[in-house]
């Protein structure tokens, strides 16, 4: 094993440090010293560093158990900006985000076609509309995109509705702008957003976040890390064949989990153009879209239980559009999961809905830039 470098233990430790100071309101030297075993020395020579590089600042003084009141630290939440996409079905949005999750700006437009060229023009129109803005400095784009996405190379594999077909959105977008761009899979990020900001879950939680929108697609993650699978596909539910020879999907199979359970499959079987309809309809009592709806529930009931079987994951997150079938579905849902659940795995399994709809993926696409490597901070050119 190489020893690592002094310039590699210099970084490593400012990142720790950075990255305690990030998961705290405020917190003194001392604390940041016990909770990363660094010594005090090196926290105040990085704390120092940081101060000087105006991402963090001083706020004042904390309680004191003896002695003098300990001066307390937090993130300058306004010193850098990201860019988070979320390339949603029917339409692209992009929004300028703090280092604490705040929406600063934010650039709305619709989808009209499937054209691949008109969706990518479309990408540039928001991100030139963006870096217009006066908020500065912009750092780093992190994109969530529908479909198959290789994160590491800033490829999209495969969307579909896109047309998207081995597509270097990452490449492009960093020739274009010269910022750093990171690429994932838009329930993914829609994963680290609700984990990042959605609620109270601990660093090192496991939690599998749900989208169910047009299409269906999950999040997980392990010890509070993303898990991408060996291909970068890991929690691609939608395309699973939930029943065999069932309906055509996007995908050229037959009877995948989203031509039952998404919105798309729901509003084509009921003959509707708007989820308003739909709705409607449900919470009157509409026995056909009663037996619909709840049919779609009770397939992705099936599906959790399936990841339960293989992860045995404690907590679930619903999002999506089809979480605004409200408390009904989610029953449904739920009633569906632990009848198909091994009962001692799923008797402990918490199922809940998210909390920050269309914004968890853009607030987990922009996180997901700095949670393995906070050098982005530290390279203002733009």
């Amino acid at each position: 094993m190489k020893k690592a470098t002094h310039q590699q233990t210099k970084q490593h430790n400012r990142d720790l440090v950075l990255r305690t100071i990030f998961a705290n309101e405020s917190i003194s030297r001392a604390e940041v010293a016990r909770v990363t075993n660094l010594t005090r020395t090196t926290v105040s020579d990085v704390v120092s560093g940081l101060l000087a590089e105006a991402l963090v600042e001083e706020v004042g003084r904390g309680e004191s158990i003896g002695g003098k009141s300990p001066i307390l630290l937090s993130i300058v939440a306004d010193s850098r900006y990201l860019i988070g996409l979320n390339l949603a079905q029917d339409k692209f949005i992009g929004a300028i985000v703090n280092l604490r999750g705040e929406i600063k700006e934010m650039v709305e437009v619709p989808v009209k076609d499937d054209n691949g060229e008109n969706a990518l023009g479309l990408v540039y129109q928001i991100v030139d509309q963006l870096l217009g803005k006066k908020t500065k400095p912009i750092v780093g784009i992190g994109v969530g995109t529908p479909g198959l996405v290789n994160t590491r190379d800033g490829i999209i594999v495969t969307a579909v509705n896109l047309v998207w077909q081995d597509l270097p959105l990452g490449h492009l977008l960093e020739k274009k702008y010269k910022i750093p761009v990171s690429v994932l899979n838009d329930s993914q990020a829609t994963a680290i957003g609700e984990f990042v900001y959605g609620g109270l879950h601990a660093r090192d939680e496991n939690l599998i976040v749900i989208n169910a929108k047009h299409g269906i697609g999950s999040g997980i993650l392990l010890n509070g890390r993303l898990f991408q699978g060996d291909g970068g596909g890991a929690g691609e539910i939608g395309h699973v064949v939930v029943q065999e020879n069932g309906e055509l999907c996007r995908c050229g199979k037959r009877g995948c989990l989203e031509t039952v359970s998404s919105l798309r499959a729901v509003l084509k079987r009921l003959k509707y153009s708007s989820f308003d309809q739909a709705q409607a309809a449900f919470s009157s009592g509409d026995k056909h879209a009663l037996q619909i709806i709840e049919t779609a529930a009770h397939y992705l009931g099936i599906s959790l239980a399936n990841l339960i079987g293989t992860l045995n994951i404690q907590k679930i997150v619903l999002t999506g559009d089809m979480t605004r079938f409200g408390a009904k579905w989610l029953a449904a849902v739920n009633a569906s999961m632990r009848n198909a659940a091994l009962g001692r795995l799923s008797e402990n399994t918490k199922l809940e809905l998210g909390t920050l709809d269309y914004r968890a993926c853009i607030l987990g696409a922009s996180a997901y830039l700095l949670l393995d490597d906070y050098s982005l901070l530290f390279q203002q050119d733009n």
